[in-house]
């Protein structure tokens, strides 16, 4: 594999975990770890922290919430692996956990190890070493929605994932949930911001159905094989899964999707390359999704703007934690400006009137 696919690099200041408990722990648990135990950090995300840990050939990825984490029902790490554990044998996309630790003496969190697994994740910028035509890119927006309608195609019960999630009411808790988050991380004004929640509030639909959801679906978010772009080989960052309705997941799934036809400000702020020539528009991405499940999607605009405002919520709370010194991570410093630009584009769909 080229290195270069999914680099990690030196851990940046203040994140840094303590190797000598960290080393003593895990030869506990792992007779073969031996010195030095080598730590880099993943350098991509902005919720939880990633870090490669490596001793000899043995490698794994070590998962712990963010430093001045203030949300206190965000980032539990057991229940991240306890979703992985569960999941993996139905869903071989979803890595398979390896290590639960709730000591917080050991790196001063609770964390979990998991599998490594290698491939290529897109961002918005491409990998030099990529080509994608228009051909290609159409199926690679194919190949990631229908992974998504197979996610939520899973038997939940038999998987033994129903503990995780109360579906019934789940649209009403999401709406007045994320509302309630927003207030508590608000920093300033922003008008369409208090309009989103207040249409969102008044429109809500009855739940669809109940599946298994991962609530953070994006092309940034899965791992796609080195030599077809068209495989996902995992799926990451569970942080968030629950059981719920499976048209609020696809809402998210839209919200990250930038069209080429979108305003400057909403392309430039693009989480991948949902906009190269020949990607799925939103509303192909919708037709997809009933071809693959068999469900009409009804009420797209509400499930589309309630993508817009968690996502705008998640980076307001980000936002937060930098602007009240919680962290001194610069790449949240004008993460505020995200929020103006996402509440916005619910704005123009709201005031269109349609999809």
């Amino acid at each position: 594999m080229n290195a270069d696919l999914n680099p990690v690099a030196r851990i940046r200041p203040g994140e840094e975990l303590p190797l000598d408990r960290l080393s003593a722990y895990l030869r506990q648990h792992f007779p073969a770890v031996g010195s030095p135990l080598v730590v880099e950090q993943f350098p991509h995300g902005h919720s939880n922290l990633t870090y490669l840990v490596r001793s000899g050939d043995q490698e794994w990825v070590l998962r712990r919430p963010p430093f001045g984490n203030v949300v206190a029902t965000a980032h539990d790490m057991s229940r991240e692996y306890r979703i992985l554990s569960r999941l993996n044998a139905v869903y071989p996309s979803a890595p398979r956990p390896e290590l639960f630790c709730d000591d917080d003496s050991i790196i001063g969190a609770p964390f979990y190890l998991m599998e490594r697994r290698h491939g290529v994740i897109l961002r918005k910028a491409l990998p030099p070493a990529f080509t994608i035509d228009s051909d290609l890119a159409r199926r690679m927006s194919c190949a990631l929605i229908d992974h998504l309608a197979a996610l939520h195609a899973i038997d939940s019960a038999s998987a033994g994932l129903n503990e995780l999630g109360r579906p019934d009411g789940y649209v009403q808790r999401q709406v007045a949930g994320w509302t309630k988050r927003y207030v508590q991380a608000q920093t300033s004004q922003v008008p369409a911001m208090d309009r989103l929640a207040a249409w969102l509030a008044q429109n809500q639909p009855a739940e669809s159905a109940a599946a298994v959801i991962h609530n953070d679906y994006k092309y940034d978010n899965v791992m796609l094989a080195e030599d077809d772009l068209t495989q996902i080989v995992a799926v990451l960052d569970w942080e968030m899964a629950t059981i719920g309705d499976p048209l609020m997941d696809l809402g998210t799934t839209l919200a990250y999707w930038v069209e080429v036809t979108d305003p400057a400000p909403l392309r430039h702020a693009a989480f991948g390359p949902t906009a190269l020539p020949g990607s799925l528009t939103r509303r192909e991405l919708v037709d997809r999704y009933e071809l693959q499940t068999g469900h009409a999607v009804r009420n797209v605009e509400f499930y589309y703007c309630f993508g817009l405002f968690k996502l705008a919520v998640i980076v307001q709370q980000i936002y937060a934690r930098f602007a009240r010194g919680n962290t001194s991570d610069v790449r949240f410093a004008h993460l505020d400006q995200l929020v103006y630009i996402l509440s916005e584009q619910a704005d123009r769909t709201l005031t269109a009137g349609t999809f």
